[in-house]
């Protein structure tokens, strides 16, 4: 098989009338167009795309994992927020991490490991929204995880990148314990390697837990068992997770951000999640033309909007239970009003957060119903295959999402029992005159808040079709770094090989330090599904990163 990387997209967009489901991977879509064409509803046919995808895509997430969801219900035109997403167990510790020589979170260690939220999540959409039993859900994901699945080119590819950290091979990661001779990740492995391109592969440890999620529902993860087996893993790997931790977890539903950007409403979900930094950036960006200016400008100002939006975003996202978030007052037109008088012609040296109150892998799918519900969707182990840790006999990688977390005991976002991490994944929706506009979502760590900005602004202020709006290169600021000024660490701009060479040196001009992303490289812009609701049709696009497609009737 071909293992060029080029993505170069010659699709078009997808149109349907009746039904819509667009995600990273064929299978997964065709999953849960079935569900519709069956008679299920948004939320059902979420769930079975995303359950699929913890089998043909292990690579980016899992039932060890947590997702986000915004739900648009058509008959009341309100927009839902759901927060699965797990916390630290209660025994976490900075004083513990520290005295082990830690000077950051470990990213591969149990330490890493936080409640996995995926699977009480999908039973939380469930319980509202869907019309479908469970069992019926997941019987598409347990039937390809029993007889196997293609792996495709990407996938094999970025499943090669993780066999180490499965394996737990010496010097994999530095200063992350080793553990047993014999890690359980030998089971996401096909006779000890990576599948290839082509391969056919099996998961049959992965399809009992399904199969037990689909006759006990999501307890089978939470008490028994399988929550014994989890806490005593991860334990063994320097973490924190007891039997206790696991049964008391619950999703949350929450009271989505939104703000308005040219006629349409953009909703994101609330922190513990990043989607603040793409509203905060939505809001800058309405004081200046951009559907107006030349393709050098417009980048030059979306850069230094999201650079400032980023540098607020990292200094107040946190867990809202543990710490106030001004949130009212960072949304709020005369903070933007402030903020954006710092953007010049010229590129931020350095950047900081604002005072308002003074003055890496995942996976997405979008679904519209024909009732005109919708459901965006968005699932990850956070780095990859999480921490690489497999619980024993289950197939199931955990989650690292707990590497997000700060060990400055005085940071909103410190280490504490029970809270949850800064979030990256992060689901869209847009409204237009109350009326459903558009269900869309761009994964991959920092990128995502970025990328919404980018796709939205092409379909908004450049009047592109959702297939040539997530066509387009993207830049990123690497905001995952200390610092974000174009003079800082990590305060580099990478551009995705495509980019017009004129708007690239005038760039330079501006100050941008550039770093141009070129073949497999470029999965690190992410990758998108977007589905637009207007006239009558539903409009689907779905990124050349990626393997998916989208799929309508």
């Amino acid at each position: 098989m071909n293992h060029d990387f080029q993505f170069n997209s010659r699709r078009s967009c997808v149109l349907a009338t009746r039904g819509m489901v667009a995600t990273s991977q064929p299978l997964a879509a065709q999953a849960g167009l079935r569900i519709l064409q069956e008679g299920g509803n948004a939320a059902d046919a979420a769930v079975a795309a995303a359950a699929m995808l913890c089998v043909v895509e292990p690579v980016s997430n899992g039932l060890g994992g947590d997702m986000f969801a915004l739900y648009f219900d058509a008959k009341s035109r309100r927009v839902h927020a759901l927060n699965g997403s797990g916390r630290a167990p209660k025994a976490a510790s900075i004083a513990e991490l520290k005295a082990r020589g830690h000077a950051a979170m470990p990213r591969f260690s149990g330490a890493a490991v936080t409640v996995p939220g995926a699977v009480r999540g999908w039973e939380s959409l469930l319980t509202r929204f869907g019309s479908v039993p469970l069992a019926r859900l997941l019987a598409p994901a347990i039937e390809t995880a029993e007889r196997g699945f293609g792996v495709s080119e990407w996938i094999g590819a970025s499943w090669a990148l993780g066999v180490d950290k499965l394996l737990r091979r010496p010097g994999f990661s530095p200063g992350e314990p080793e553990g047993p001779e014999q890690p359980s990740g030998q089971e996401l492995l096909l006779n000890g390697r990576a599948p290839g391109p082509g391969e056919l592969m099996k998961l049959p440890e992965l399809a009992r837990v399904l199969r037990g999620i689909a006759l006990a529902g999501a307890d089978y993860i939470y008490t028994g068992l399988f929550a014994r087996k989890l806490s005593e893993h991860v334990r063994k790997y320097g973490g924190w997770i007891t039997p206790e931790d696991m049964s008391l977890h619950e999703s949350t539903w929450e009271t989505p951000l939104a703000t308005d950007y040219r006629g349409v409403t953009l909703y994101e979900c609330p922190p513990n999640g990043q989607g603040l930094a793409a509203i905060l950036a939505f809001n800058l960006a309405r004081g200046f033309e951009l559907g107006q200016m030349d393709e050098a400008s417009r980048v030059h100002c979306m850069i230094e909007c999201m650079r400032l939006a980023f540098a607020d975003a990292q200094r107040f996202v946190c867990d809202p239970a543990f710490a106030e978030i001004p949130l009212r007052e960072l949304c709020a037109e005369d903070y933007a009003t402030r903020r954006r008088a710092l953007i010049s012609e010229q590129a931020a040296v350095k950047v900081e957060a604002g005072d308002p109150l003074g003055g890496l892998d995942t996976v997405y799918l979008s679904v519209i119903d024909g009732e005109g519900n919708a459901c965006s969707f968005i699932q990850s182990n956070y780095m990859g295959m999480g921490t690489g840790l497999v619980v024993p006999g289950t197939g199931v990688s955990l989650q690292n999402r707990g590497a997000l977390f700060s060990l400055d005991e005085t940071h909103p976002n410190a280490l504490e029992g029970g809270k949850r991490p800064y979030h990256t994944i992060m689901p869209a929706l847009t409204t237009r005159e109350g009326e459903l506009h558009a269900c869309f979502g761009i994964m991959g760590g920092h990128m995502q808040p970025q990328a919404h900005f980018q796709v939205l602004s092409a379909m908004v202020d450049l009047g592109l079709n959702p297939q040539q709006a997530l066509d387009r290169p993207r830049w990123q600021l690497a905001a995952s770094e200390p610092g974000l000024g174009a003079q800082e660490p990590g305060g580099r701009v990478l551009v995705e090989e495509g980019m017009a060479l004129d708007t690239l040196e005038a760039l330079r001009k501006c100050g941008h330090q550039l770093r141009e992303f070129r073949g497999f490289e470029r999965i690190h812009f992410g990758g998108g599904q977007v589905i637009l609701r207007e006239n009558g049709l539903l409009v689907g696009g779905s990124d050349s990163r990626k393997d998916g497609c989208a799929a309508g009737w």
